[in-house]
């Protein structure tokens, strides 16, 4: 988590802000504090696509839709303002790494600060793929695609993963308008995206399932099965994606099938949630799901969870000229800017 910066709000709504915990295409996620304690991760939308109706009507949407998506594998969410200036939501806070984190850590960085560990074993791996497989029956049950499932939106938690950012999910009803594309954003991440969303087609909750088998393949093996855009440029990544198999050498056999399975080409031919759960089964009762030196870092991170403290700053009171808004927060001009690149 890094400190707060001079623009950034220390308030917003009824959320005290702590500090910064990342940014992407939609805009930036702060650590928050709400009035009776519970830590959030807050996601304020980025000022330009505040300001256009088209998106703000779809944000709108795909809130209502996601607070219909239950929290068990998912980080809920559980406040919002989508009338505000610049629309925020807020969702519980996962005190734990990202699947990105353990796999690959910092380059250079130690261990015990990166966070790295490897690869995961064949039985986590397996678990990690019947929870994300649990994940999206919730989703898709609230009527949900979430469209970005990747290894940094998918945070790893003693008791199981948990998938997180639902900025980019669309509502199953509203497929049939225009993309945000007009925005510059692109919908999905490169080396985690269906091949029908590379054609720009219809895209169905099978897209999701196919981004589950490059998760695995990437949590198994350390690899992304159609390779990094580094290799070739974008182009040739998306050329992959729909032409070529999948690479899953250091896939263990015990997982390659599945694998193999979720990344056909084919949307009707992936197998469903239900599938990949009978494929790959559910943990035992008191069954760690991960190595005993992630499970030790995770007691680690959420310990030192508790010693976030405020921030020295300058309140910022709710916004008194909107009194039909009461958790409306006045927003510095410069609050959301400083998005400069996004995975999205």
């Amino acid at each position: 988590m890094d400190k707060l910066g001079p623009d950034d709000p220390h308030r917003i709504g009824a959320y005290r802000l702590l500090g910064r915990l990342g940014e992407g295409g939609m805009g930036q996620v702060f650590l928050a504090r709400s009035d009776r304690g519970r830590t959030v991760a807050l996601k304020l939308v980025r000022r330009e696509l505040a300001e256009q109706p088209e998106f703000r009507a779809r944000f709108r949407q795909e809130v209502r839709a996601a607070h219909q998506v239950g929290g068990a594998w998912t980080a809920p969410v559980l406040d919002s303002d989508t009338e505000a200036p610049v629309p925020w939501v807020a969702t519980g806070y996962v005190a734990g790494p990202s699947l990105h984190r353990v796999v690959s850590g910092r380059p250079g960085a130690p261990v015990a600060e990166s966070g790295a560990y490897g690869p995961l074993p064949v039985r986590s791996v397996q678990l990690l793929g019947s929870g994300l497989a649990h994940a999206l029956q919730h989703i898709h049950g609230a009527g949900l695609i979430h469209r970005d499932l990747k290894p940094s939106n998918v945070l790893l938690t003693i008791d199981g993963p948990r998938v997180i950012d639902f900025g980019i999910a669309r509502a199953l009803e509203s497929l049939a308008d225009g993309d945000l594309t007009r925005t510059g954003a692109m919908i999905g991440s490169p080396g985690f995206m269906a091949p029908e969303q590379v054609r720009g087609e219809r895209v169905t909750t099978a897209c999701d399932v196919f981004c589950l088998g490059s998760v695995l393949a990437y949590a198994a093996s350390g690899r992304l099965p159609f390779g990094a855009a580094e290799s070739g440029g974008v182009h040739a990544l998306m050329f992959r994606i729909t032409q070529e198999d999948p690479d899953l050498t250091g896939v263990p056999a015990e997982l390659a099938g599945v694998v193999r399975d979720c990344l056909a080409k084919d949307p009707a031919a992936r197998p469903s949630p239900d599938e990949i759960l009978a494929r790959l089964g559910e943990a035992e009762a008191d069954e760690p799901w991960l190595p005993a030196t992630l499970i030790a870092q995770l007691g680690r991170h959420a310990v030192g969870l508790l010693d976030a403290e405020d921030p020295e700053g300058p309140e910022h009171p709710a916004d008194t000229r909107h009194p039909e808004h009461p958790r409306r927060a006045a927003t510095p001009p410069a609050a959301v800017h400083a998005d400069h690149h996004s995975s999205r």
